[in-house]
């Protein structure tokens, strides 16, 4: 076997991408997402590519079903275990307004994933220290197993007790009764989640797996069984939200990491990417049918975070630190009393923009760069897929220009205009300010909207350069192929750095190793092919915030911990402090390598782009503010030396790349785009 497929489903599309990995050659398609049985777009894209599954040795999937499933209120009926007197803490969590609602004096939580009286207490108890105080009581624990299966109709339990990252006894004591009960019951351990500090944290993250564990098991067996019928007997991979993959049953057992894998994808591709370009500082610039996400790479590594946030619930999972905010090509653009205004509500995949002639009666992003002329209707996706125009011009005249008294392309113009201010704001968080400065990155733009506002986000900036991979709308797809096996590892120590006795950390990290080699044999690694990476969390003494510094193997040196953690703080935020040093957590990152796909070098060309134009077509040209005339490019006949000037557009079909006047394009050695300021 010597093919590897990649699938990803995105708001509007999925993308599946398939590797000879005898020739690197890559082939994509695409296919329509289908909300409401996904696994069946899936296997459509599949189909589309016509692949022979019998020939692929691995297929790797990314996927927003735990995410969706969240924000559409659509998992399991689900309750909570926890110590007596403590049910509520899932319910009260912490007080904090979100940013966007600060001066807002009527805001109120979205409605809980948990009713309150789905949530049970039990006899049992830990102290701070991981002591016993109270003994799990057996009967109290079936007697709310009982409440919440037999009377409530629970059918997924978080089981979440006071200390248990210290102790993970009581938690799995309770587990045990449970299951010799209620077999058909799906539970759900924090301890088998995140052994960290902080309960409703820890609760949270719990919850949301037991959530979402049903329907993803679900999924993934339905969508096993399809390939499988289709002749596949490879490895099924799934992408973790913090880059990496694991196997389709690791992910069931643990499907809160693959919540935010969508994004994942793509951040992984860029980090191969940025090592084998040379290019040492890069953004991320994924823009699909409803979301828009950046993200900073430096030295070949993704900016990481050890919790992310899904809608107010925190996780406590290894992340990208990504911005994301709700603006897409399904994006709608509305007025609020006269003031024009682009997501985050979306038309999504059913029925999508109005030029997808669907039913969709809201204009888009997509709309807007039908009527600015930089979407051929007739070569969308490869001419697979004509739109209509017409249908589009029709309604942002009719709710977007018409009300506020402009030309069809002036509302069109403005739509990108918003989008592009938004675009700024969430760029500006992740670079100006955590001090650096965004002239000095290079710019990857993918996803199938991302090229459209590029150029024009890289002159808004003045960042120096935009990068356009082949096949941009599938790029994260191509990122998955080169996913290692990756599994994460915490365990909670709170000890001040000077007080830490280093044979005792030593023991811990032997402990949690041994667990992380273990679950990669599971996945199909060998020890000897397993990289184990040691870090420490760590925070000035009294301080809320913390980093994580990479330590080698052997007897900790904590005046060498220090210093990592001083040059770290210094870079992030300009200065270091003589305070005292706490460690709150050992993490540990386990990685089996797998082969990346190498990048093709097509022949070089002559320099001269003539073969590639496809004529001219009038288009909105953002450099002048006024429709003018564009040389339209086809992608696949431009070659590496080929160089132009814009106003430009170079059409791939599922994608386009749009140059004002004042930038110029160059082809590279790989064949990829590099658009500069003249």
């Amino acid at each position: 076997m010597s093919l590897r497929l990649a699938v990803d489903i995105g708001g509007t599309f999925v993308d599946a991408m398939e590797l000879d990995t005898r020739t690197n050659q890559v082939r994509f398609r695409k296919a329509s997402t289908t909300p409401a049985r996904p696994a069946d777009g899936v296997l459509a894209a599949v189909a589309a590519l016509g692949t022979d599954l019998s020939e692929v040795e691995l297929f790797i999937h990314g996927t927003t079903l735990g995410l969706n499933a969240v924000l559409e209120r659509r998992g399991a009926a689900t309750g909570i275990i926890t110590n007596e007197g403590f049910r509520d803490v899932f319910l009260i969590g912490r007080g904090n307004v979100p940013s966007d609602h600060m001066y807002d004096f009527q805001y109120e939580r979205p409605p809980s994933l948990v009713k309150r009286r789905h949530t049970a207490g039990v006899k049992g108890r830990l102290d701070y220290k991981g002591r016993v105080v109270e003994d799990l009581d057996a009967g109290s624990v079936l007697a709310a197993a009982r409440e919440l299966v037999e009377v409530q109709g629970v059918r997924s339990i978080a089981i979440c007790f006071l200390h248990a990252f210290l102790d993970p006894s009581h938690e799995r004591a309770a587990a045990a009764l449970i299951r010799e009960r209620y077999p058909d019951v799906s539970l759900s351990l924090s301890t088998d989640i995140a052994r960290e500090y902080r309960e409703y944290e820890r609760t949270s993250t719990t919850v949301l797996e037991a959530y979402i564990r049903p329907i993803f098991e679900r999924y993934v067996d339905e969508l096993e069984r399809g390939l499988a019928d289709g002749g596949f007997a490879g490895r099924f991979l799934i992408m973790r939200s913090g880059g990496g993959s694991m196997t389709s049953e690791a992910a069931k057992r643990s499907p809160t990491h693959t919540v935010l894998s969508g994004p994942a994808g793509g951040i992984v591709g860029a980090a191969y990417l940025a090592g084998a370009l040379g290019r040492d500082s890069l953004l991320t610039f994924d823009i699909g049918g409803t979301s828009l996400d950046a993200c900073v790479i430096e030295q070949g590594s993704a900016v990481a975070a050890h919790e992310a946030q899904l809608e107010h619930f925190p996780l406590l999972i290894p992340t990208y630190d990504i911005r994301t905010i709700g603006a897409g090509g399904g994006s709608i653009a509305w007025l609020d009393r006269g003031l024009l205004k682009v997501g985050p509500q979306s038309a999504g995949a059913d029925p999508g923009p109005v030029c997808y002639g669907r039913g969709g009666t809201r204009p888009t992003v997509t709309d807007a760069a039908v009527a600015l002329g930089y979407v051929d209707p007739d070569r969308f996706l490869g001419g697979e897929m004509g739109l209509q125009a017409d249908a589009a011009r029709k309604a942002l005249d009719e709710q977007v220009a018409g009300p506020l008294g402009l030309p069809v392309e002036a509302a069109a113009a403005g739509i990108f205009d918003v989008l592009l201010a938004r675009t700024v704001g969430a760029v500006r968080q992740i670079t100006v300010e955590r001090g650096r400065d965004p002239r000095q990155f290079s710019l990857l733009a993918f996803g199938g909207a991302g090229p459209l506002l590029a150029p024009l986000l890289a002159r808004e900036m003045g960042i120096a350069e935009v990068i356009v991979p082949f096949a941009p709308s599938g790029f994260s797809a191509w990122g998955m192929l080169s996913a290692d096996i990756e599994d994460n590892f915490s365990r909670t120590l709170m000890t001040p750095l000077d007080e830490v006795e280093p044979a005792a950390v030593e023991a811990t990290f032997a402990e949690v190793e041994a667990e992380a080699l273990a679950s990669l044999s599971a996945q199909g690694v060998p020890a000897e092919l397993a990289v184990l990476q040691r870090q420490l969390e760590l925070r000035y003494l009294g301080q809320e915030h913390s980093l994580t510094v990479t330590i080698g193997r052997g007897t900790l040196d904590p005046d060498g911990v220090r210093a990592a953690f001083q040059e770290l703080h210094t870079a992030r935020y300009g200065h270091a402090m003589a305070n005292r040093l706490q460690i709150l957590n050992l993490r540990l990152r386990a990685v089996g390598r797998t082969a990346s796909p190498a990048l093709v070098e097509p022949p070089p060309g002559d320099g001269d782009p003539a073969r590639a134009l496809l004529g001219r077509r009038d288009a909105f040209d953002f450099g002048a503010r006024a429709v003018v005339p564009f040389d339209v490019y086809d992608r696949a006949l431009l070659a590496p030396g080929d160089a132009f000037d814009g106003p430009a557009l170079v059409d791939e079909g599922t994608s386009t790349t749009v140059v004002p006047s004042g930038q110029r394009v160059s082809v590279d050695a790989h064949g990829y785009l590099l658009v500069r300021a003249r």
